[in-house]
């Protein structure tokens, strides 16, 4: 595995987006709604973590590129395919505005576009691989988003 692939993780790019946000609010802050923005924050936060200990209690992975055992749809799962994503999202828009860097909020759909391309569509191959019928079923019920 070559060094940038071992980095190569969500969290790490939400890292980065994370930096660029704050960067752009101090050199060039604006007016936004920053008790808002950490109820977003807070929102993405409970949803990840919502997501995580659901994945643990099916004991199955929660790492990009690491092989699922289980197939969970239920709970957050039954709202979206991706919950953690949808709360990382969610964190780099309320802490954008947060941050009073509304020119940094084009980031949010940027990240999510990343995302798309460099781990969910990878993660709903092996998915589909995994657990077939189940999966296609799971697809046709659930928004990969919201």
């Amino acid at each position: 595995m070559t060094p940038l692939k071992a980095i190569d993780y969500p969290p790490v790019w939400l890292a980065a987006f994370l930096g660029v946000s704050w960067v752009v609010g101090r050199l060039v802050p604006m007016a936004s709604m920053p008790v808002t923005g950490l109820g977003l924050a807070g929102l993405g936060a409970a949803l990840m973590l919502t997501a995580l200990a659901q994945m643990v209690w099916a004991r199955t992975t929660f790492v990009p590129r690491k092989s699922p055992t289980k197939l969970v749809t239920w709970g957050v799962f039954a709202q979206t395919r991706n919950p953690i994503y949808v709360g990382d999202a969610l964190i780099l828009a309320g802490l954008s505005l947060y941050w009073h860097a509304i020119l940094a909020l084009p980031l949010v759909a940027i990240f999510v576009m990343i995302i798309n391309r460099r781990f969910i569509k990878g993660e709903e191959t092996v998915l589909r691989q995994a657990f077939g019928a189940e999966f296609a079923a799971y697809c046709a019920r659930t928004r990969r988003w919201l």
